[in-house]
Parts: structure tokens; sequence; C-alpha cells
């Protein structure tokens, strides 16, 4: 064993020499990063949030040979923080006195701490060091300490130095754990002054050195399973100007360069469509000029069918593009594409290539998020059913979690506390936190109901036995899939209404240790109605004495008023001929809650975060009237109002000019001659957006990805082509469909899990303590990490900007796939 240590120790000893040898000197940029090639730091360009806190890209960041590989390097208040702890405010980043060098300044305001750390390239690295305003107060003396997080997945099986004494990351936490009741996580080690990660991957092994406060690491996922392994120095008492200074080492691999990511439709191409693959390229990267597809075959040879000279696409974020073009290739077959010495993973051209891209996202993924069933896999059981004690009223004047909250008014017959029945009916839980967001389940219902409507959705694969709570996946029962999907949602809906008069915020998990719950739904509650006369664990007639029923926030609201009466109206026309009775009883709601809008101005909101454009109340009163004049089959009453709303669409045209286009056939001639500038407009705006990028969709440079946007966007763009043929081609709505499933920055794989040869398959979902994923989910896929550096991580799901599936986003993406198979039946 001796002897294992010391050769271990001789060989971090070697390759600490490589990195000496090996080192770039990093350089300030415009941006205010420090760079070399195969090394960025970022520094505060990327804020924590002020809803979500901790969402793993804020503070320092370190992104070492293309994978970022630490963040939240700041002061924090816990060794090992859970998202929703104490998170510092950034107030600037300015250029310090020293050459290279980064100041940032933030604060805790409620525990008058304030404080600058000071980032300067150094030596073969950089050097981090924290000046406070004023020494510590003893109410934070051992509390507080600079963090900087390590990415588990980067690690995992790896060793780790401190000092000279050897650890290992383990690949699942195993303590050591406080035992003090707690729950916190001890350091795997602490005391030294130099730690060394991964002393035997030159592409990931840092070096932290401290000049005075010890170091310490932990494994947060101890604590939480989506933390990341702390590195950790206590502030000292008394100290102020330099209380942490550390110096940090990460390994540089002289010359490294990324190796060119070949983007494509993962699900192949039909023949007559254009067929083009992007390929992404390190600036430092010697790029060939030609790339070739060859065919696959039988006997496993890859024959050369075409080689031709790349299109350059110009610099994007951080690296180069360049485009092939093999549209000319319309054999059926498989096929690859070879590029400077890799060959791709195969793709299908065949006149059949996106005829199921739809189908788990329907039968699979939707039918998975259903609330309030047991949702059964042939021998998987996916939930038991959920939520049966649903719900509880909020309370009034309540911030709550996650960004819902509740005024002063609970616009409900119930008091705060009081069990609301008839809620636990229908609905689909939002995404993996288990809640139902009433305006997300409007838009699944919509979305679903537009695509039987527009391009047929004729499929059954499930059973679904509301009475019963029962969903079998895999079991056909002779009803269309989506069908039985808009009923679930409007049982909900309708739920609400019979219930408030009125559409809700949502429902969601009264604590914090709830809603971080993790797996099977009906699990997550007793499924017994509450009540406080009986003890914590005392069951009796159906009740306990658990609160652990989920809340429902009331607020009336006149957005999701009328994106619920659009929904109903939608829903509805899908119903009318399965369950008339149904359908009758959804199109009165709708019709009652749309007529309680049309007086007066409307109020925007939706109770749950700021009143956005998509989701605006006179947007939706666009969309409501809409589904009513179609659904009436063009009623006087919904076409004179849209007419009256034409201010409106004009302002807003971006987000409800779908929804407009639609009404044209029940509207008169000079109703389409208004929306023709519109079109014209948008289309403009649309082409000098997307040439912004080399995917030729709109990509979002939020802090949340964007493949809603995108497929939206097809979809839109699709929508305006059918009702403006001469005016809106259908290239846009195969770039939207092409970037979801592989043809996107970063890497290549398609962002619905199981659909093309090679697609997500860690994703934030129920399971994501099981790094796996749930068939047909849209994951939100590529994020900026600003200030350019794209990222889709593959092997880590708790990034849930990144991975997390939304059933809305989800039912969106059903809908564009239905729309680009469309387009690609039409002659190019």
């Amino acid at each position: 064993m001796k002897r294992s240590i010391i050769a271990l120790l001789a060989s971090a000893s070697m390759l600490n020499c490589a990195c000496a040898v090996q080192a770039q000197t990093l350089a300030v940029t415009p941006a205010q990063t420090l760079e070399t090639q195969g090394l960025s730091v970022i520094i505060d360009q990327n804020q924590f949030s002020p809803i979500f806190f901790d969402e793993k890209n804020a503070g320092i960041q370190i992104v070492l040979h293309g994978d970022r590989i630490a963040t939240d390097g700041a002061i924090r208040l816990d060794k090992t923080p859970e998202q929703w702890a104490p998170v510092p405010a950034f107030i600037s980043r300015t250029l310090g006195s020293e050459p290279n060098q980064v100041v940032v300044r933030s604060a805790y305001k409620a525990q008058n701490l304030a404080y600058n750390v000071k980032v300067t390239a150094e030596g073969e690295g950089f050097r981090i060091a924290v000046d406070l305003d004023q020494p510590l107060p003893a109410s934070l003396a051992g509390k507080v300490g600079f963090n900087l997080d390590f990415l588990p997945s980067a690690y995992f099986g790896k060793t780790y130095l401190m000092d000279t004494a050897p650890g290992l990351f383990p690949r699942h936490p195993t303590g050591p754990m406080a035992k003090d009741g707690s729950g916190d996580p001890l350091p795997m080690a602490s005391g030294g002054k130099s730690l060394t990660l991964a002393p035997e991957d030159p592409l990931t092994r840092v070096t932290i050195t401290s000049d005075k406060a010890p170091l310490a690491i932990y494994d947060a996922r101890n604590r939480a399973q989506n933390g990341w392994f702390v590195v950790r120095s206590l502030v000292p008492a008394g100290a102020r100007e330099n209380a942490i200074v550390w110096h940090v080492r990460p390994n540089v691999e002289k010359n490294w360069v990324r190796q060119p990511v070949v983007s494509f439709n993962q699900a192949g191409y039909t023949p007559d469509r254009r067929k083009v693959a992007m390929i992404e390229l390190d600036p430092n990267f010697n790029a060939p000029k030609e790339a070739e597809l060859v065919k696959l075959t039988a006997d496993g040879r890859k024959e050369p069918v075409l080689r031709a000279t790349l299109i350059p696409r110009g610099r994007w974020t951080r690296y180069n593009y360049a485009a092939f073009d093999f549209s000319s290739v319309r054999e059926p077959g498989v096929y690859a594409i070879s590029y400077a010495g890799a060959t791709t993973n195969p793709f299908r051209i065949a006149a059949d290539a996106y005829g199921h891209i739809w189908q788990a996202s329907l039968d699979t993924f939707l039918a998975e998020q259903m609330d309030h069933m047991g949702i059964r896999e042939q021998y998987r059981v996916w939930s038991a059913p959920s939520h049966l004690d649903d719900a509880r009223q909020a309370p009034a004047n309540h911030v709550h979690f996650d960004g819902y909250k509740m005024g002063p008014n609970l616009d409900s017959p119930f008091k705060a506390g009081e069990h609301i029945p008839g809620l636990a009916v229908g609905g689909w839980q939002d995404a993996g936190d288990y809640d139902i967001q009433t305006p997300e389940n409007a838009s699944v219902i919509r979305d679903l109901v537009w695509a039987r409507e527009l391009f047929g959705l004729d499929w059954d694969e499930t059973s679904v036995d509301e009475a019963a709570r029962a969903v079998e996946i895999r079991k056909p029962d002779g009803v269309e899939d989506a069908v039985q999907q808009i009923t679930h949602g409007t049982l909900q809906l309708l739920a609400q209404y019979k219930t408030f008069g009125h559409a809700i915020v949502g429902i969601v998990d009264p604590t914090l240790r709830q809603y971080a719950h993790l797996g099977d739904s009906g699990s997550q509650t007793d499924g017994l109605l509450y009540d406080p006369a009986l003890k914590p664990d005392e069951r009796k007639d159906g009740a306990s004495g658990k609160p652990d029923d989920r809340w429902a926030f009331t607020t009336d609201l006149p957005a999701n008023d009328l994106s619920i009466a659009g929904a109903l109206a939608s829903s509805s026309r899908a119903l009318s001929a399965s369950n008339p009775a149904l359908a009758a009883e959804a199109l009165a709601a709708a019709k009652a809650l749309w007529a309680k809008q049309q007086n007066g101005t409307i109020k925007g909101g939706d109770g749950r975060d700021d009143s956005t454009s998509p989701r605006s109340a006179e947007n939706a009163n666009v969309v409501a009237t809409v589904e009513l004049l179609i659904t009436s089959k063009g009623d006087r009453t919904y076409a004179t109002r849209l007419r009256q709303l034409l201010p409106v669409i004009r302002q807003h045209f971006e987000w409800v000019g779908g929804a407009a286009v639609r009404a044209i056939p029940f509207m008169d001639a000079d109703y389409r001659q208004q929306l023709a500038p519109l079109v014209r407009a948008m289309k403009a705006k649309v082409d000098s957006t997307v040439v912004n990028n080399p995917f030729g969709v709109p990509i979002s440079e939020g802090s949340w990805a964007g493949s809603n946007q995108v497929v939206s966007f097809g979809t839109t763009m699709y929508l305006l082509h059918q009702a403006f043929p001469e005016l809106v081609g259908t290239e846009y709505t195969l770039n939207a469909i092409d970037y979801v499933l592989g043809r996107h920055p970063a890497n290549n794989l398609s962002f619905v899990s199981t659909v093309g040869t090679a697609s997500k398959l860690i994703g934030y979902g129920h399971n994501r303590a099981d790094y796996s994923f749930i068939p047909g989910g849209l994951e939100p896929g590529m994020l900026i990490v600003k200030p350019d550096f794209p990222e889709v991580k593959t092997d880590w799901p708790f990034l849930w900007f990144e991975n997390e599936y939304t059933v809305s986003t989800t039912s969106a993406y059903i809908l564009a796939a239905r729309a680009a198979m469309a387009a690609t039946t039409e002659k190019p």
C-alpha cells in the first residue's frame, strides 16, 4: 500500500511539472474574462438567480479544455449550499489596478456583509483574493467561507491530493456526515494548504493553494443530489483585506484544440428536402476545407458518395462554423459524414425519416407526466396514483419558492389551509418538480388540438382509465392517445372553473423538503386529506396528520382565465365526438370565462412571474377569441371582437401570429389583407435575426436554454406559410426541427430523448437521480454561458436550465414535428 501511495505521489509530482512546462498565460478580454488557449475563467458574467438562487451558473467559473468544470466561486454562508440557500447579490464588475485583473463587488444585504473578489492572472493560472469591507461579526465567524464547486461527473472515479494525502472522488455519495442530527456533510478531507484534483488526468487536473486559510473539500451530494464537489476555505476571524487568497492552477495542455463537432438531424432526412450539416470549429483548429458523405453498406463498408467543399458560415460565440451541403443525395439508405479523420454516427435518408419523431412524446412522456393517475409501462411502474389529497388553500400575502405568489385576496371560498375538494383530477405535472401550472396545462391542450386538426394525430398506444386512475403505456385501447390526453387536461381545467369560477395559478408542494422529492410522484404525498386534529403519524377515516397536501394558489388573473378559455374552447372541438357532454361543458366554461374579460382593461400577470409578452392577458385574449371563433365556425360575436383586437395583433404579431392566421377561413377578405403586411414585417425581422447565427433559428441568450422558443418558432412560421405561401417558405420550420434533433451548437445530440440515432439520455425529470431519461421529453438544450460559451451537458442531469423536461415544451415539439412532416411533403 505504501509503495502504491509513493508511486501516486511521484506521478502527481511529474504531472505538476508537466503543467508548469505547458502552461500558457491568461489575459483579460474585452468581456472581462481571463482567457488562454484551452482555458477560460468566467468572472460573474452569470449571476445567481433572484428566484431560483443557486443554479450552478454563477460567480467564478472555469472552462477547461472545452468543459465547464467549476462554478459558483463566491463567498457563501454554507459549507454545502443547497439550491435555496442564501446567495450574494452581484453589485459590479470592473477591471482592477493590476494587469489582467478583474474585480467583482458583491454583498449579502441581510447580513450586512459586503466584499470584493479580485481575480488576477498569475503564473500558470490565476489568483483569487477576497477583501471584506469589515471583519466578520461574531455571529458569522466560523460560518462564512469562499467556495468553488467542481462538476461531479468530471471527477467521478478520479483521485485528489490534500497536500500529500490521497483521496477518491466517489461515484455515489457515501458521507461522512455529522453525527449531530443536522444532516450536514463533513469534509472528505480538510486542513491542507494545497489541493490537487485529478492528478492523473491532464484534462481535468486543477491545483488550488491557499496562503493562510486551510482548505476543505466536501461532497455536497450528501445533502442534495444536485450538489457538486465543494472546495472551501473559512474566512478567519478578524480578517479583512486578503481574507482568503487562493492560487488556482488548472493544467492546460499546450496547443490544445477542441475537435470539430459535426451536427445534423439525428432522425435523418427525407429524400427531396434540403440537407445541410453544420461543422463547429475551434478557431485554433487547422480545419480541412472539404467533408465527405459515406453510405454504410450491408457488409459494413463506408462507401464514398459525395465530397464537397465546405461553405463558411462565419464566427458565432467562440467558434467558427461551416456548412456541408449534401442535398443532392436522395437515394434512401444509411449514411454518415466523414470530416477531419473522424466519421459521425449514422443517420437515415428515407421517405419515413420523420414518421414517428413525435410518438414517444405523446404516448410516453405526456402519459408519464399525468397527475392523479397510476402510470405503468409493462413491467415498469412509473408512478402510483398521485396527489389524491389535492389540495389545500394557500395563504394570502405569501411569496412561495419557485416563483409562486399570492396577493392579499385569495379569490376563493376557502380559508387558508382548508382542503379544497374536487381538484384531485386530471392535469399534468409540469416538469420534474411535480406541480400543476395552469397556463402550461392549457398550452398542452391547445397544442394537441391543433396538431390533430392541422396535421392529424391518429395514434393509439396507451390505455387511459380515468375512473380507475390507471394508465398503461404500450397497451392500445381503441381511443386516440391525443384525445385521452386532451380529456385529462380538460378535467383539471374544468375542476378549477367549477370550484372557483375562474382559473387558478397552479398547485405546488407546500415545503422545500417535499418539493425536492425525487422518484415516484405517487409517494410524494400520503394521498390522505390533512386533518390538523390528528397527530403527524396518525391516520383515521381517510385523513392523516401529515400536512403534505399540495397548496393551490388561487389568485384570479385574467391572463389565466383567458388561457384556459382558449384551451377549453379548443378541447370542445376535439372531444365533441368521443365525449359530447364534456365537450359541451368545456365550451360553456370557455364562453363564460371569455365574456367576463371583454369589458374594460385587462390586467396582466399570471401570479407566478411578471407577465411577459407571450403570456400577457391581451395576447391570451386574442388566442381565446380565435379558438371560440373556430369552435363556433365564425360566430359574429367572436369575429367582431377579433377585428377590435387587431391593434393587439399588430403589436404582438410575433406571439399571436399563428393563432391570428388560423382565423382567416372564418373572417372576411379584409382581415387577411390586414395580416399580410404583418407577415411581411415578421419575415423581415426573422431574416435579420436568424442571420446572426449559423443555424437559421432564434437562439435564446437568456438564463434558460431555448428549445421551446425554437419549436414554437417552427410552428408559427409553418402556419404563416400555410396562410401566405407566397410570402413565407418552409425552410424556417425545417431549420427548427433540424435544430432540436441535432443540428445545434456544442454537440450533435437530439434534444428529444430517444428520438434519432443519438439523443440526450440524461435528463432532468422525475427520475433524474438515476441519470436516466423520460422517452419523448424535449430538453431545453443549448445554453450560452455568458459571455460566449455554448454548453450542452450530457452527463449531469441536474442543470434544469439545460436538461429539464416540461409538458408544454414537449407538446409544442409534437406540434412542430407534425408541421415539419407536412413541410417535407411540399416540393422544395
